[in-house]
């Protein structure tokens, strides 16, 4: 079959060297008669995608549990723990991995316990980490470090936004309750970063739908003007208007995060604002934020919560305290 054919068809078909069902690497793509070049025409069109860093895997089969542990199970020495974002990955978590991370393919998160060396390769961010063996799970034949310590140690990075997003999207599991998260942190007083899980482990929240609305719901915080997640907005006779991303009820005030995936086509965004006139007709102040917003040099998230709150205060007669 040539690549017209499977285009037409959506699949690699038959003739395909190698099984399509199963991910596999460059090395075993060459030695199945499959060039580079053939290899970036698939990868081009779409047929074939590369999940994470030195693995690839037909668009067609779809992602599972049992397909992630396939595709790490290929690269991943036998005495190695999947570990932070793709241990995240591996148990679940949806939205866990870096925005585009299928196109810059960040290394892996796989490490080695005490005592036995790094990897020293270009496919793995590696060192040794101290883990418990009850810190351990093992899925489809790797072991990985349970969601409650990979949610402890998604937070201890350096950087806030990163650190609440992860710890979010692990909460979403379900896995472990929230206090039980927080009652552990301590453990790691004097570990790099502790200082970051400190800070951001009381306001990760598993209602968060997606890492950018839990970098939005920290710059609430930050500028001092509370939100909840995922708020229902009710006419007077109490008749479903919209749900919100993230709302203060006293003030009827709220932000909303539009990401490229759900909110950018002409019909999505009409949807958008229809909602959004709703809830206005219903006494709300709503503001829309963009990654343009949140994640460049440029973006003005917290002058314009700031700019809301004063809003919202100065509706009901008061003033932003100083």
């Amino acid at each position: 079959m040539d690549m017209y054919e499977m285009l037409f068809n959506g699949s690699l078909g038959s003739a395909f060297p190698l099984p399509i069902t199963e991910p596999f690497t460059f090395k075993m793509a060459r030695e199945a008669g499959i060039s580079r070049r053939r290899l970036g025409a698939l990868l081009d069109t779409g047929l074939v995608r590369r999940p994470i860093k030195g693995v690839y895997l037909a668009t067609e089969v779809g992602d599972s549990l049992p397909t992630r542990a396939a595709c790490l199970r290929l690269i991943a020495p036998a005495d190695c723990i999947v570990v932070d974002r793709h241990a995240g990955w591996l148990l679940g978590a949806e939205m866990i991995l870096a925005p585009g991370e299928h196109l810059s393919l960040r290394p892996l998160s796989l490490f080695r316990p005490t005592g036995h060396g790094r990897l020293r390769n270009d496919i793995a961010r590696s060192g040794e980490r101290d883990v418990k063996d009850s810190e351990t799970d093992e899925i489809g034949g790797l072991r990985v470090t349970t969601p409650l310590r990979t949610a402890w140690d998604l937070g201890r990075v350096r950087w806030p936004d990163e650190a609440i997003a992860g710890v979010s999207m692990m909460h979403r599991l379900g896995a472990y309750e929230p206090e039980e998260f927080l009652a552990g942190i301590e453990q790691f007083r004097g570990h790099r970063w502790v200082t970051t899980l400190r800070e951001i482990g009381p306001l990760a929240d598993g209602r968060f739908e997606s890492p950018p609305e839990a970098v939005l719901g920290l710059h609430c915080h930050q500028a001092r003007f509370p939100m909840t997640p995922q708020v229902e907005v009710p006419t007077m006779a109490g008749e479903f208007v919209a749900r919100l991303d993230l709302a203060n009820e006293d003030l009827l005030a709220a932000v909303e995060y539009d990401g490229a995936e759900w909110h950018s086509s002409p019909a999505q965004q009409a949807h958008d604002r229809e909602r959004r006139l709703d809830a206005c007709r219903e006494g709300w102040l709503v503001e829309a934020f963009t990654k343009r917003d949140l994640f460049t040099r440029t973006g003005d998230a917290d002058v314009r919560i700031r700019r809301l709150h004063h809003e919202a205060l100065r509706r009901r007669g008061r003033r932003l305290a100083s």
